[in-house]
């Protein structure tokens, strides 16, 4: 199931929305101060590239630079495409078929707005360490 998913989230917003996310990357890498930005515009393009079967996670040890950088993304990047996914949220919301690839457009816009301190992790494998 997460296969198809995966593929129907790929064709109806994915791809652009990841592209957002890659041209978000590429336009900070152009200062120096900019590159922790880049890097982590670059693993939410591959989270939102293919979502389901994994889960973002809280990095442990982030500590107040991740804070202060999540500051600075939000007025830098961050909110243009925290409305990227409530436009393409909607928008897949409108058919049956897309509301599950809606709800999960809407469940990105808080790691959208605040990536830093996040990881990418396996589902099952999340599961396993919480049990």
């Amino acid at each position: 199931m997460r296969l198809v998913l995966n593929v129907i989230w790929l064709v109806f917003g994915g791809l652009w929305l990841a592209l957002g996310y890659v041209v978000a990357g590429l336009v900070l890498t152009i200062t120096i101060v900019g590159i922790p930005f880049a890097i982590a515009a670059f693993r939410m393009a591959n989270f939102a590239l293919w979502p389901f079967g994994r889960r973002l996670v809280d990095e442990p040890d982030a500590g107040v630079g991740s804070g202060i950088g999540n500051i600075l993304w939000l007025i830098l990047a961050g909110w243009w495409l925290a409305l990227g996914h409530i436009l393409t949220g909607i928008a897949q919301c409108i058919t049956i078929v897309g509301i599950p690839l809606g709800v999960a457009n809407f469940k990105l816009i808080p790691v959208s707005l605040f990536p830093l301190g996040k990881r990418i992790v396996d589902a099952d494998a999340y599961e396993f360490m919480q049990r």
